[in-house]
């Protein structure tokens, strides 16, 4: 899935696997955020245990990119998940600690994204 309103999409997100892991890769900014909110939604409502979400390539330019993140965090944890940031790129790892989030957000070393299962792209 991608999303944006410019002509290239600015952020894509791949669901690797069904309901349980995530890469978010682009712009995670206010043009962004209403789409992978919906779909982080999704995936947290389908799914069972952890969700992995790899942020590697991701790139959170507002304050909007951060609450899509929380807000999922949250949303998770009102299912009975535990919603865990992997792969965190250093700008956003200064992000999450100046902001304290790094003290609420779970964080996950190095899993290979798709390491369980096929790939699947969301679609809206």
């Amino acid at each position: 899935m991608t999303a944006g309103t410019g002509q290239a999409p600015s952020v894509t997100v791949l669901e690797t696997v069904t309901g349980q892991e995530l890469v978010i890769t682009g712009r995670l900014d206010v043009h962004t955020v209403a789409d992978v909110r919906l779909l982080l939604h999704a995936v947290v409502d389908r799914g069972s245990g952890d969700l992995l979400v790899h942020l590697a390539e991701a790139e959170v330019h507002d304050a909007t990119g951060l609450g899509v993140i929380v807000g999922a965090h949250h949303r998770a944890r009102r299912a009975g998940r535990q919603l865990v940031l992997v792969d965190v790129s250093p700008r956003l790892d200064r992000l999450l600690r100046a902001s304290r989030l790094h003290r609420v957000l779970a964080r996950g070393r190095g899993v290979r994204a798709g390491a369980r299962l096929g790939v699947s792209p969301l679609t809206a």
